[in-house]
């Protein structure tokens, strides 16, 4: 077959998992937006859920319908679902229906929530970030209503926690403990970069995503994800011949040139041409001529008569975080972007 193998390692999941609730005190909740980063809610929130996991954030609210059935298919039908949009225009079936908690970001999200009903929901801070979240003014004024209701969380995200000196984070701790201090409800502030930055940051409940997925900032995390293209072709191209679109590779000598099956319409971005390399085992094999569409050109020159059937993008040798680097961009956007041609092989948990 010439689609890749997207190899899914749920039991790394899930001790990431373990490994992140171990540093708190906290509840620790799981960030399973965009499809769990791209791995499949549906396989990653049941297995989570195995583990202890019983709170889950969304994006958007037909991620958490979607959520909210794999689950109950588990076994777990009284997870409790957070929708980081909160309350859109539309939402009200889906929220009411699939028994999910907006994260309220404005006055007008507040009004829209109360007129649907007596329904759950929690608090979107904005703490300093400026993108989602009720700014101080608009907190002051709702504040006393929205507590007495059937509130579930405040929450606020920190925009810088992947950097631990830097100074927006204790301004910003500093503003989440000014705007919630004394109130009644749970508090999160900490994704897994907050986690990371102790104690102060941890609250009620903390809401690990990249971390989870074997991503920095958590440099001690499970690998969790194995990436294998098929070798369509190996040919020989010889001094003064060049490889792919743009004739932007031609080599100084002979070389042994595999075309693998994977491109950027399978999220291996475009940028990451004469940077990147696919792996034989530990053995580094460097990019040859453009990343197109469906097709790479590899130079396996080193390793002879010996091409193996596939050869690994994401593996031991090359984490998420160092291909990232490659392309000029983080792991969130290479783990998001993983195609849906991969035939995804899933294991543990």
């Amino acid at each position: 077959m010439a689609s890749g193998k997207l190899h899914i390692d749920l039991g790394a999941i899930v001790a990431n998992w373990h490994a992140l609730d171990g540093l708190t005190n906290a509840k620790t909740a799981a960030v399973v937006k965009a499809d769990s980063y791209g791995l499949g809610a549906g396989r990653v929130a049941p297995a989570l859920a195995r583990a202890g996991a019983d709170t889950f954030f969304v994006a958007i609210a037909e991620e958490g319908a979607a959520l909210r059935a794999a689950l109950t298919e588990a076994g777990f039908p009284h997870a409790c679902i957070f929708v980081f949009s909160g309350h859109m225009a539309g939402d009200g079936a889906l929220l009411r229906d699939h028994n999910l908690i907006p994260l309220l970001n404005s006055a007008d999200q507040f009004r829209c929530h109360r007129d649907a009903g007596d329904l759950p929901y929690g608090i979107q801070l904005d703490t300093g970030m400026n993108r989602l979240g009720m700014e101080a003014a608009d907190w002051a004024a709702l504040r006393d209503e929205a507590e007495r209701g059937p509130c579930q969380l405040i929450m606020s995200h920190l925009a810088c926690a992947d950097e631990p000196d830097h100074q927006e984070n204790p301004a910003q701790l500093a503003n989440f403990r000014a705007m919630t201090d004394g109130t009644h409800h749970p508090r999160s502030l900490s994704a897994t970069g907050g986690v990371l930055l102790g104690e102060a940051y941890h609250f009620d409940l903390t809401r690990p995503g990249i971390g989870l997925y074997g991503g920095l900032p958590f440099a001690d995390a499970i690998p969790v994800v194995r990436l294998s293209l098929p070798v369509v072709q190996v040919r020989q191209v010889e001094l003064g011949e060049f490889v792919g679109y743009g004739a932007g590779y031609r080599p100084n000598s002979p070389r042994q040139i595999a075309t693998v099956a994977a491109g950027y319409a399978d999220g291996l971005i475009r940028a990451m041409t004469g940077k990147a390399a696919v792996y034989a085992g530990d053995t580094p094999c460097p990019l040859a001529g453009r990343v197109s569409m469906d097709l790479m050109g590899v130079d396996v020159s080193g390793l002879g008569s010996d091409v193996p059937d596939h050869l690994d993008i994401l593996c031991p040798a090359q984490g998420v975080d160092q291909l990232a680097d490659h392309a000029g961009t983080i792991g969130y956007e290479i783990l998001t972007s993983l195609g849906a041609r991969y035939q995804r092989h899933y294991q543990g948990g």
